[in-house]
This record gives C-alpha cells, sequence and structure tokens, in this order.
C-alpha cells in the first residue's frame, strides 16, 4: 500500500480529507512522520505557499506528499481575505476575530459574492502536480450554525439556503471547494497507479 503524508497539522482538514481517501492510500499525519516543527507559509499566493508545505516535507523527510492552501476570497474585497485568510484579523488565527472582521467590512454593503479556494500540491513518483477546487457563493449577514470550522458559518454556497455550518460535514463533502480539489487529486493518482499497470 502507498503511503502519502499530508502536510498539515489541522485536525480539521485532516478529518474532511481523510473521508475521501481510499484504502490503497495510507495518509499519514506530520506527527505519524516526527514532524513537530511549524511548516513555513511565507508566500503571497494560495498557490505558493501549498508548494512551500509540499516541498518542505518532501526534501526534509523524503516522502509523497500533498499540502493544501485554502482562501476566503470576497469579490468586492479584491480577493481578501484570501491567502491571509486564518489570520485575517491577527497572527492567533482566531475565527470568531476573523469572521467579525469580514463582516465588518462588508457592513452596508449590497455585493457579498465570495468564493472560497483550494489549492492542493502534491509530490508523487517525483512530480509536482497542483489542484484546484472553488466553490462560489455569498457572505451573509451574520454567522449561522454551529458546524464546521473557519468561516463556515458565514459562507452560503450557490444553490443552498443555508451555511456551510448549517449544512453539516456529508453535504459538504459532497460539494465544498477542498472535496473537488482532493476528487482532482484522487482521480490523478489512480490514473497513474492503473498507467503503471498496463
Amino acid at each position: 500500500m502507498n503511503s502519502i503524508v499530508m502536510a498539515t497539522a489541522n485536525k480539521n482538514k485532516i478529518k474532511e480529507i481523510q473521508m475521501h481517501l481510499e484504502n490503497w492510500i495510507n495518509c499519514l499525519s506530520l506527527e505519524d512522520i516526527d514532524c513537530w516543527e511549524e511548516i513555513p507559509e511565507e508566500q503571497d499566493s494560495l498557490e505558493g505557499n501549498a508548494i512551500q508545505k509540499a516541498d518542505y516535507i518532501k526534501n526534509k523527510f523524503g516522502y509523497d506528499c500533498f499540502s493544501e492552501d485554502t482562501g476566503l476570497e470576497i469579490d468586492i474585497l479584491g480577493g481578501a481575505p484570501g491567502v491571509y485568510s486564518a489570520r485575517y484579523a491577527g497572527p492567533d488565527k482566531n475565527n470568531e476575530a476573523n469572521i467579525n472582521k469580514v463582516l465588518k467590512e462588508l457592513s452596508g454593503k449590497s455585493n457579498r459574492e465570495a468564493q472560497f479556494r483550494t489549492i492542493i500540491a502534491l509530490h508523487w513518483n517525483g512530480k509536482l502536480e497542483l489542484f484546484e477546487g472553488k466553490i462560489r457563493g455569498k457572505i451573509l449577514e451574520e454567522p449561522k450554525g454551529e458546524g464546521g470550522f473557519g468561516y463556515d458559518s458565514i459562507f452560503q454556497p450557490e444553490g443552498f439556503q443555508k451555511s456551510f455550518a448549517e449544512l453539516g460535514i456529508e453535504i459538504k463533502k459532497q460539494i465544498s471547494h477542498r472535496s473537488i480539489a482532493v476528487q482532482k487529486m484522487i482521480a490523478f493518482v489512480k490514473e497513474q497507479k492503473n498507467n503503471l499497470k498496463v
């Protein structure tokens, strides 16, 4: 069985992604490979951060791995908070503070269109591949729902009348930006494995 490392310490992301991974891939956490240091995220784009984190694990530990970076991109804010989504209100990465800052900046604005976008950088069999997932929606006037994490309580995806936090993890698994990117990655890995068998 192939093993692959997911380059994150965020247990919510690990839980969400592991629901998509099948038995033929053994997904290892950073703890599984004794990586306890904080992996740098110093780039000014989601793509740059995802690549930097994946390169760090591949170069230092030698494992095939993947890393993702996700941002909430709000149209009227020029794509902000974007790559700075996790630390939008400060370096302590406080979800409530981040949400309050977004709602304050959108106060009185009628255009609340936004998207969640995920980039996955995958090191697999000596090559680096990128996969993108995104979902359009709008920012609500106030938080709704207790589920999810990050900005889920204020993001209402297109075609739904509830926030990500209200929809629940099963529906989010089917439609979310992260799920779309993960499914693209899994399809690629399956194709590579099938080609090796030919």
